[in-house]
């Protein structure tokens, strides 16, 4: 982990998505109507920032259907782990979602894994166009 990455995005949340999956790309417009607290910043998994990311990790760099979510200088969480934490720091409501976590992780895995398999089904590929205020919130690095 880099300490120049990690000092400039030490309060925020940040998604690493498909940048390519209308699916993702859906989920991702959901957290940043949800975000009143501004916890999240969002950047694509194919992205040079993405890259790092995975490379840093030694994570898979050329196949994108695994959702990171990664606090700087503390954690990142994959998959099932990362929609249960997304919800809880949206809050409200959504927290409610950390019930989740009683599930064992291979099992919520298991479910998050057919949902990615079959994600480019279960929604067309759309352009987002964020608004200005939105695309704050975008790593374009």
């Amino acid at each position: 982990m880099t300490t120049d990455i990690s000092v400039s995005f030490k309060d925020k949340n940040i998604v690493f998505y498909d940048g390519e999956c209308g699916f993702c790309n859906h989920w991702v417009q959901w957290i940043l109507e949800k975000d009143k607290a501004d916890k999240f910043l969002f950047s694509s998994l194919q992205s040079e920032f993405g890259q790092k990311f995975l490379n840093e990790r030694n994570l898979p760099n050329q196949v994108f259907d695994t959702l990171y979510l990664w606090k700087p200088d503390s954690f990142y969480l994959t998959k099932y782990q990362a929609i249960l934490e997304i919800a809880s720091e949206i809050g409200g409501i959504y927290s409610l979602a950390s019930i989740g976590k009683i599930l064992p992780d291979a099992i919520g895995n298991q479910f998050y894994n057919l949902v990615s398999r079959n994600r480019k089904k279960l929604a067309a590929n759309q352009c987002f166009l964020p608004s200005a205020e939105q695309r704050k919130k975008f790593i374009e690095k």
